[in-house]
């Protein structure tokens, strides 16, 4: 059993600006770690991403990268597959680079809006997506909430509204033997989103691992294209 990454160099400030692993990161831990000889005998991924979830504002003419992420997962997913891989995470944070060293990995933070930033470039490229989204059903609004950890969690209607513009991206980046790691909840209508994907984007979908957690219960979805040799 692999044990989760060393956080010990977060603060209690640092939980201030960024998410705290919860039971749903361990939920994505323990996901990757079931899903670890498939991975890395099927797979044998080169490109790795974790998608976060960015908001750019423009405030008195300058660029205000808010951003949310303990970098738990990657690190988690790099001490997994081991080294000579590209870990590319659209957190942009320092943290998820301090999480990384912390745990003797290194990782490749890259500010951008979900993954604009990195397509067409990795059009077809990205062997392994992972992500865990806001997915808690709030107000429209809030998905654009100047408070930074509500960022974090908050999903819009049915929780879904940065998870559906996500979709199609994840589709257009993987490779022909790439999979994604998504996390949903059942208020997410998580057979909707399977069905979306295999009708929309050709992708086939499992669960891959779910778990009750107080009232909720996620799950982690497996997407891929057919057949994945």
């Amino acid at each position: 059993m692999l044990p989760t990454p060393n956080l010990d160099h977060l603060t209690a400030d640092d939980y201030e600006h960024v998410y705290e692993p919860a039971e749903d990161t361990f939920l994505f831990l323990d996901a990757l770690e079931k899903e670890a000889e498939f991975i890395k005998n099927r797979v044998k991924p080169t490109i790795c991403l974790e998608i976060g979830w960015v908001a750019f504002l423009i405030i008195k003419q300058s660029l205000d990268h808010r951003r949310s992420g303990s970098g738990c997962v990657s690190t988690f997913l790099a001490q997994l597959i081991g080294a000579g891989h590209a870990y590319i995470n659209p957190y942009a944070s320092s943290i998820t680079y301090k999480t990384g060293m912390k745990n003797n990995v290194l990782l490749d933070p890259i500010t951008t809006d979900l993954m604009s930033g990195l397509l067409p470039r990795l059009n077809h490229n990205v062997d392994i997506i992972c992500f865990n989204p806001p997915y808690v059903v709030t107000q429209p609004g809030d998905v654009n909430s100047p408070n930074m950890l509500e960022r974090a969690w908050a999903g819009g209607i049915d929780g879904r509204e940065v998870i559906d513009r996500t979709l199609p991206l994840i589709a257009e980046s993987l490779s022909s033997n790439g999979v994604c790691y998504l996390l949903s909840v059942t208020d997410n209508k998580p057979n909707e989103i399977r069905q979306i994907m295999l009708h929309e984007h050709g992708l086939s979908s499992e669960v891959v691992l779910s778990r009750l957690t107080g009232i909720e219960k996620p799950s982690i979805l497996k997407f891929w294209r057919e057949p994945l040799i």
